[in-house]
Formats: C-alpha cells, sequence, structure tokens
C-alpha cells in the first residue's frame, strides 16, 4: 500500500485541489481555505480557472496565528534505489497560506505570524529530511521481515514507527481520514547514503540510513537526558545495509542522551557546567527508556565515552549506578574515556574497546537474509552509544563497530575472500569513511548548529593538525550558536513537531516576552568602560600616574560588569520561549 508520486496544486480563491498524477489516478484531494476541510474529489472537479504547479509531495497543515498553512515539497533530489524503490532527499519546501491576506491580524499579530513563519522555515531548511512513496523508510530491514501480512495492507502513515516520523505533526489532519492517506508523506530527519561499491571485481550496494527521534527532540544544551516518558535527547537509529546478488544484510546501533535528569543550560561560559537533577526520581524515567529499548532492539550493551574527570564524571558515575540498580542481565554498562585513551592524537587505542565488545559483537550479530529470501540471520541486541552531545565521540566509535560487522557480512555474502581485510580495499574504505563523517556532518548540524568535530579521523583514519584547526573554527561557532541563537531554534523545533501548538484565539503568544533592563544596560557599560580603557591607554594624560588612574578605574567598571554579565549569564542567552522551563529541565 504505497502513496502517490507525482502530484499538481490547483489554486482557487475558495479551495487548493492537489491532484495524484500517477498513470491511472484519479484521486484528488480538494482543501476548503475557508471551513479548512479535507474531502477526497476526482480531477473532473477541478475548475479549469484554477492556477496549477507541480508539488512533489505534502508535508502537511499547520495552524498559525494568520490560520491555517499547507507545507509542501517543492523540489526533491533522488538518493537512490533501495530494493529497488526510489528514494528522494526533499530539496525545497512551500508554507502556502489557506488566508488569502493578513489583513485581518493587528500589527504585532503580524509580527508574530512573520516569526512562527521563520521558524518553521528553519526547520525545512535544515537538511537531511527524507521519503520513499513506496517503501517505509522509518522501520529496519528486520522490523519490516518480521511483520505480519495486515502490516502489508497498512498506509504507509499507519504503519510507520512514529519515533522518526518528523512531519507527524503536520499530518495529523490527513492522519484522521483513512480515504486521504495515500496523499501522506511519512517524511524522516537524518541522513542517508547510497553508494554502489566493488571489491575483487564484485559490486554490491552499500547503505546508510540514520533515523532521528522526534520525541524529545531539540539543539544541544537546551534538551538533554529523558522526558517523563524516557524519550531520550538526541535519539538517533543508524542502520548499515549491504545487498549482493538478491542477499540483503543490516547491522542497528543507536545513540542517545544518558537516560536520566539532567540538564545544561547555556550560561555564556564554554561549557555550562551539567547539573543532574535532584528532585526527581531518576529510576522511573531511566526503566521506562531501558524497557522500550529492550522490546524494540533486545539486548543492550551501554558504551559511555564521556570523561571520567571533571564535570562528566558525576553523569559517569549517575549512569553506572542506574544501570546497577535496574538488575537487568540483559543490560551491559561499559564506561570508556575517549578524551583520556585518546589523547596525545593515539587514535589507534580506540581498538581496546573495540576488542573488548568483540564477544558481545558476536553475541549480538546482525540480520541476514541469503539470495533465496531466506532468514539465515537476527540481530538480537544493539549498542547504545554515547557521549556528552552522542555525535562526534559517538560517530567514531559507531563506524569502527559497523566495519566489524560488515567485515563479518561480505565475507558471508562471498564479496571478501578469506583472509581479506576491509582495511585493506582502499577505494571502499575511503567511500566508507567519508560517508560516516558525512553522517557525523548531518546529525551534528542538525543537533548542535554546526558541522562535528573529530572527522579528520574519521576520514582518514588519522588525526591531523588541520583536523585540529577545523575543530577549533566549528567549536567557535558552536559556542555562538548555543548561546545565542538556539533558543530560537529550540522553539522552531516545538513548534513543528507540535509540542507548542498556535492556539485559534488572538490571545498573545509568548513570543510577547520583554527583556529586562539588565540585559541591554549591562553591555552597553561594558562596552564603553572597555573602549574608555583603550581610549586612556592611547591618549596618555599630562602624568603616567593619571594614565593609570583612568585605566584602572575604566578597566574595573569592565571587568566588574562582565562579571555580573557571566554570573547572570542564563539571563543573557537566547532562551527558547515557547515550550515551558518545567518541561526542558
Amino acid at each position: 500500500n504505497t502513496s502517490w508520486l507525482y502530484f499538481h496544486v490547483h489554486t482557487t480563491p475558495e479551495k487548493f485541489f492537489i491532484e495524484a498524477c500517477d498513470e491511472g489516478a484519479d484521486a484528488v484531494l480538494a482543501i476548503d481555505r475557508v471551513s479548512n476541510e479535507m474531502t477526497l474529489t476526482g480531477k473532473k472537479d477541478v475548475p479549469p480557472s484554477a492556477v496549477t504547479r507541480p508539488i512533489c509531495g505534502i508535508m502537511g497543515t499547520i495552524r498559525l496565528v494568520a490560520g491555517m498553512y499547507l507545507v509542501v515539497i517543492t523540489r526533491k533530489r533522488n538518493v537512490g534505489s533501495l530494493l529497488g524503490h526510489a528514494v528522494w532527499k526533499a530539496a525545497d519546501f512551500d508554507v502556502i497560506s489557506y488566508k488569502k491576506t493578513v489583513l485581518h491580524l493587528s500589527e504585532i499579530q503580524s509580527q508574530e505570524n512573520k516569526t512562527f513563519l521563520s521558524m518553521l522555515n528553519n526547520v525545512l531548511t535544515t537538511d537531511g529530511f527524507y521519503f520513499c512513496t513506496d517503501f517505509d523508510l522509518t522501520h529496519t530491514l528486520q522490523r519490516l521481515a518480521n511483520t505480519s501480512p495486515d502490516f502489508q495492507e497498512m498506509s504507509l502513515l499507519e504503519r510507520a514507527d512514529q519515533r522518526f516520523v518528523w512531519n507527524g505533526n503536520l499530518l495529523r489532519e490527513l492522519a484522521g481520514q483513512p480515504e486521504l492517506h495515500k496523499f501522506a508523506l511519512p517524511v524522516i530527519h537524518g541522513f542517508i547514503v547510497m553508494k554502489p561499491c566493488r571489491i575483487n571485481g564484485k559490486i554490491f550496494e552499500w547503505i546508510l540510513i540514520s533515523r532521528r527521534s522526534c520525541f524529545r527532540a531539540g539543539v544541544r544544551y537546551y534538551v538533554r537526558g529523558i522526558d517523563s516518558e524516557g524519550h531520550a535527547a538526541n535519539f538517533v537509529e543508524s542502520e548499515q545495509i549491504v545487498l549482493y546478488e538478491g542477499a540483503k544484510a543490516s547491522f542497528v546501533q543507536t545513540r542517545g542522551s544518558m537516560p536520566f535528569y539532567w540538564s545544561q543550560r547555556p550560561n555564556l561560559r564554554y561549557k555550562p557546567k551539567p547539573i543532574i537533577s535532584k528532585t526527581t526520581n531518576h529510576m522511573d524515567g531511566f526503566q521506562r527508556h531501558f524497557d522500550s529499548q529492550l522490546l524494540i532492539y533486545g539486548k543492550q550493551t551501554i558504551l559511555n565515552l564521556v570523561n571520567q574527570k571533571g564535570s562528566e564524571k558525576p553523569l559517569e558515575q549517575a549512569f553506572d549506578r542506574m544501570v546497577s540498580g535496574m538488575n537487568n542481565d540483559m543490560l551491559k554498562y561499559i564506561a570508556f574515556d575517549f578524551h583520556k585513551e585518546c589523547s596525545h592524537m593515539r587514535w589507534d587505542r580506540l581498538q581496546i574497546l573495540v576488542d573488548a565488545v568483540a564477544d558481545k559483537q558476536e553475541e549480538y550479530g546482525y540480520f541476514m537474509v541469503n539470495s533465496e529470501g531466506k532468514t539465515v540471520a537476527q540481530q538480537k541486541g544493539v549498542f547504545r552509544s554515547n557521549c556528552m552531545d552522542c555525535l562526534d565521540r559517538t560517530n567514531v566509535i559507531q563506524s569502527l563497530l559497523a566495519r566489524r560487522s560488515l567485515q563479518s557480512q561480505l565475507q558471508r555474502m562471498g564479496v571478501l575472500n578469506v583472509g581479506q581485510r576491509i582495511e585493506e580495499q582502499a577505494e571502499f574504505e575511503k567511500i566508507y569513511k567519508n560517508a560516516w563523517a558525512d553522517n557525523a556532518n548531518a546529525c551534528a548540524v542538525q543537533y548542535a548548529g554546526t558541522g562535528a568535530l573529530k572527522t579528520d579521523f574519521t576520514r582518514t583514519g588519522k588525526r591531523t593538525r588541520w583536523g585540529l584547526l577545523m575543530d577549533g573554527w566549528n567549536s567557535m561557532i558552536r559556542y555562538y550558536k548555543n548561546n545565542f541563537s538556539d533558543g530560537f531554534r529550540q522553539d522552531s523545533i516545538d513548534l513543528f513537531l507540535g509540542n507548542f501548538a498556535v492556539d485559534e484565539s488572538d490571545g498573545p503568544t509568548p513570543l510577547r516576552v520583554q527583556k529586562d533592563w539588565k540585559f541591554l544596560t549591562l553591555p552597553i557599560i561594558m562596552l564603553v568602560a572597555f573602549s574608555m580603557c583603550i581610549v586612556c591607554l592611547l591618549m596618555a594624560g599630562d602624568t603616567w600616574t593619571e594614565t593609570l588612574a583612568y585605566v584602572m578605574f575604566w578597566g574595573a567598571a569592565s571587568a566588574i560588569t562582565a562579571t555580573i554579565i557571566l554570573f547572570n549569564g542564563q539571563d543573557f542567552v537566547d532562551a527558547p520561549k515557547l515550550v515551558h522551563k518545567e518541561k526542558m529541565d
């Protein structure tokens, strides 16, 4: 049961008609621009006076201050073919208003509507939305293989894994009317790469899919730990797939924030101190998180890569304590201090960890179907990796574990000969490393706002001086964004996913928060004092004591205001406004 592939939007002043243009299709979705009603009609109902344009699919609908909006995909790019199904990356979107004008809004409402529109565009322009009209991208090959016949009968929207449908909130109206499901495209957010590769003259398809969870989604620093449902921040399921002459294999890993209640809100410091909540019962959420993980994936080996000293140490100890507290032999916990073990560019030491979990990796295995279509292996468990952000360190480890799995799969499929190692296949190694580094970048841009760090190691297998420089640059941009633009980004995600809904009443929205006097005055005082300090240094007074007195006065004034600003750091950063703080902390 599939979705349509080609569409036209016909617009009249009263209605939108979305026509399915696939061969043999006579389905038209009519949307009333006044009553917001959606109905299924045929091509004969489209008036000839309508203005027509092609689109690639419907993302869904959303209510803003001015009323309802239709979000459509206007351009798509083919990423490749998965088991004969075309996979597309959404390349451009359009947000179309049901209302013909915004004259019914007051000046303030009009301003707020513009802000909400720019929030929507902020999410839509974040790279990484993918869809497929006749295959379910939200599930792993193993989950798809273990389904019932009724599952095949369901529409893509009904059978999708809700954790990974990023436009689930936008499709709510369509979801309520089963006859319209063929117009609903579940879209995932994350990263997909598909590469035809050759080893020993044998051509196989190598695929990497990362699916970002839309539960507890958000930006680094504002979204950490878990929520009361047990959903972890920055949770990503990564699946590596190999297809060769009808046989297919898949290896799944997960990453996600440390699953208890902790926060690390920006406060102008380079690295805000993480705070573990003292008021909540961590075990409730922790238990919920792992109960659902064990149900979906089977056994778990937790790889905690955070520092075992400094501000990250209490988090590592808490995680360790809670795993012991759960007392479940399906869970294994391993702490590996990535930065300490690999200090002074000793990246070869990662092999210590890979070797330490080799037995577990044998035990968990991978999913495999032979060329006759018979399932010959199932994956019985996953590695759940985390660092602080679950980006840079995590991705490095995941790429190493995935390579180990691939080695075994390619030998079993007859692509690699006995005794051959993937590392020696230079051409494939290059494709493999670059794809994993691109995966790191995509996940990092989506969570931290800039590319990943340490990708020089993933790409080349070596840590380089240039890589360190690039990491410095990315860290600087991350610092700026985390402190001065991430509140807006967090609000955008909350609006898009429906954690915040614009209601129909004309009341004020949370956007009308006035900053208090400190916010403007202190930075101005600091700048003036600092400038005066420099001026006094350059234009010396009559005596050096006079100059010194001036410099000391203005220097002290700028130092004191800077200290006050840092002390009240949380008031000066760009914090989210839409979803209440309690929910985030």
